[in-house]
């Protein structure tokens, strides 16, 4: 299990070149990298969760903060290596304090990837690998092209470190009773692991 007894802060400069989102998903996805060759390293889940400490429930919704959560050692390890190459400059703080969490905090989050079933295409073509001998008009009236779920949700465009692929990774933050565990390559929680909210 992942101690998150420490944090740091990671703020966006404005920049009049770049869009909040665009530099928000630039520094997601180097972490995202260096968190991916870690897992590929030590072979085990990341020890390292993230937050958005200005989370809003809707597009455009993380602001301009993203905090990372872990140990004191393990947040330090991170930090010394390049993974923020490129990025610095763009940061209010550059080498940013690894600080403990607030002895009074109560709160405490799940940060979650959200995926949509958007893509009609894919759906049917699952269902009909899981029902063979069906016909294609089956799986077309049971995943209709307008029944593509749309998300309302801020998102960070990603390219996945495993396959190439660019998408959309959709962030839900909801509060939840503090759950000690691991997290993904994306410092998102593992079966409901969570960080402290303060």
């Amino acid at each position: 299990m992942a101690p998150t007894s420490h944090y740091l802060e990671l703020t966006l400069h404005q920049d009049p070149d770049f869009t909040e989102a665009q530099l928000m998903s630039a520094l997601i996805n180097k972490l995202h990298r260096a968190l991916f060759d870690q897992l590929a390293i030590h072979g085990a889940a990341s020890s390292v969760g993230l937050s958005f400490p200005a989370y809003r429930p809707r597009p455009g919704g993380l602001g301009r903060s993203v905090r990372l959560h872990g140990s004191a050692q393990t947040l330090g390890l991170l930090m010394a290596t390049t993974w923020l190459t490129g990025l610095r400059d763009h940061l209010q703080q550059p080498n940013p304090d690894i600080l403990p969490v607030p002895g009074s905090v109560v709160a405490h989050r799940v940060v979650q990837r959200v995926q949509a079933q958007s893509n009609p295409n894919r759906l049917r073509r699952r269902w009909l690998k899981r029902h063979p001998g069906e016909a294609p008009e089956v799986a077309e009236a049971a995943f209709p092209a307008e029944a593509a779920e749309k998300l309302d949700l801020p998102f960070i465009q990603l390219r996945s470190r495993s396959t190439g692929q660019p998408f959309p990774l959709f962030v839900r933050q909801v509060v939840s009773a503090a759950k000690p565990g691991t997290f993904n390559a994306y410092g998102m929680g593992l079966d409901g692991s969570t960080v402290p909210w303060f």
